[in-house]
């Protein structure tokens, strides 16, 4: 890969200095949220990690090659330009032989951070099953890349759109450790609980980087998932947000969207059902998990 594989001056001289690094995924940029909304987010996250001692590396597709580490420019162009693909690992080769454009998801930036030796990745939700699997049998790739790659991967749990429960099945079946960050209950996205108990739990970024550091000791290929509620004060009640969805997902099937284009359709809907405060929460959950990520990204460091 090393021919694909273009990692900063930034980011090579920090993993070069066993200094903490912090994987971001482009989606947001160019899929998740509307511009400039979505500039504004990225490079703060970049911000709150330099503020913190970490180099942030956000991760894309570019003129042929994996980027980890971009550019203002390039987050401009991310944000900015049409056509700019959403690519999965499965989607890799395709836009690197072609020369296009990509914005990472969470299973490609997984895939490119353990290509560049950066253990930590800071995202806001992970894809998982989606609500209707028994006819669209529509489940994220990021479930299977938590499986097979060795990185350990800051959330606020999985998105509020999807199917909780089955999603948490799929990654118990896969070997995924899921692990409430000093919480014992899978949070939901935009709001802090799911009903849905979880049996790890760390009370400090210390904690969660001892847990993955054994887990790569014992040789397992699996990543982990640590699961950061959103903060109190920016939760959205689960009752609120799930009135939002049920609107959004009746609109989705009377609109016949489906594939790739599912995500983004609900999550912009919800923003509109929401009146831009799921987009808000959006944001500060995932400078809270940048912040955390960091965090664990240094304890590593210092472990050795």
């Amino acid at each position: 890969m090393s021919e694909y594989l273009s990692v900063s001056d930034e980011v090579a001289g920090a993993l070069a200095a066993g200094g903490p690094v912090v994987a971001f995924e482009s989606t947001i940029i160019s899929h998740g949220m509307p511009y400039p909304a979505n500039v504004r987010t990225a490079l703060e996250a970049e911000e709150v990690a330099r503020q913190l001692g970490a180099v942030p590396a956000t991760i894309a597709v570019l003129d042929g090659r994996i980027k980890v580490g971009l550019t203002e420019a390039e987050v401009e162009r991310l944000a900015r330009e049409k056509g700019i693909l959403k690519v999965s690992r499965r989607d890799l080769a395709f836009a690197l032989t072609r020369g296009l454009p990509g914005a990472t998801t969470v299973s490609a930036t997984m895939l490119a951070a353990r290509m560049a030796g950066i253990s930590v990745f800071a995202t806001g939700g992970i894809g998982g099953v989606h609500r209707g699997v028994g006819e669209s049998l529509d489940i994220s790739a990021d479930l299977l890349e938590l499986s097979q790659s060795s990185v350990l991967v800051v959330s606020a749990g999985a998105k509020a759109i999807l199917d909780l429960p089955k999603t948490l099945e799929v990654l118990e079946t896969l070997g995924v450790p899921v692990v409430g960050f000093q919480t014992s209950e899978f949070p939901a996205f935009y709001s802090r609980a799911s009903g849905i108990p979880l049996r790890l739990r760390v009370e400090s970024a210390e904690e969660a980087a001892g847990l993955f550091s054994g887990q790569r000791r014992l040789g397992f290929a699996q990543g982990v998932l640590l699961a950061n509620p959103v903060p109190a004060e920016w939760e959205i009640p689960a009752a609120q947000v799930n009135q939002y969805i049920a609107r959004a997902v009746d609109e989705l099937e009377e609109r016949g969207i489906r594939g790739q284009e599912v995500t983004p359709f609900l999550l912009s809907r919800i923003g509109e059902l929401s009146g831009g405060r799921s987009l808000e929460t959006n944001i500060k959950l995932f400078h809270n998990n940048v912040r955390l990520a960091c965090e664990v990204a240094a304890a590593l460091c210092r472990a050795g």
